[in-house]
């Protein structure tokens, strides 16, 4: 697998290696060891699967507050996404700068996002399916959520706001602005994990 560092660098955009031959492809799509050989380490406990009836279905932006963070990997398996992950880890250098990336079915490229970024996806393509293993349980009480379409961010999404597909609870997340004066004093580091 080959791991390429993004602009937010603890970011990464991982690259399975595929083999093919007349019968079609094989691929190790998650390898604990060579995660750990580039320095992720993360003990993933949970899978999801969604799928998304419409192009400009968009989801996010999400995360969990410690000590239910999650470390993500997002893959696509049908179709493709406009993925978004946006640093909120309060002591970084890159915090409140976003990485975008496009991920497909066919190219088979995956998103590691660790613990500390809002997360979120425009879908591209009708009947999107997304694939993601999280490390830590999903827990309601520690949710949280920015407004995806907030212009300080400055995410170029491929859809527009008239346009977009949402849930009613991401309609209303606070901005970027909203959610750090709520926050102020109060956002402790996130917890230190291997990566």
């Amino acid at each position: 697998m080959d791991i390429v560092s993004l602009a937010v660098p603890d970011l990464k955009l991982l690259k399975p290696r595929r083999i093919s031959d007349t019968r079609g492809v094989f691929s190790v799509t998650y390898s604990r060891r060579e995660l750990a050989g580039a320095g992720l380490v993360a003990d993933f406990v949970q899978d999801n699967h969604s799928r998304s009836t419409l192009p400009g279905t968009v989801r996010g932006l999400h995360f969990q507050r410690e000590p239910f963070a999650q470390t993500k990997i997002i893959q696509v398996m049908r179709g493709a996404i406009f993925d978004v992950a946006l640093d909120i880890r309060p002591h970084s250098p890159s915090f409140g700068r976003h990485v975008a990336v496009e991920l497909t079915a066919d190219s088979w490229q995956q998103l590691y996002i660790p613990a500390g970024f809002a997360h979120g996806f425009c879908t591209l393509t009708p009947d999107t399916e997304v694939f993601y293993k999280v490390d830590r349980d999903y827990a309601p009480q520690h949710e949280g959520g920015i407004i995806w379409n907030d212009p300080e961010l400055g995410i170029a999404w491929p859809v527009g706001p008239d346009a977009a597909i949402l849930s009613e609870r991401d309609r209303l997340w606070p901005s970027f602005a909203e959610w750090r004066a709520a926050h102020a004093g109060r956002l402790a580091p996130i917890e230190a994990r291997a990566r």
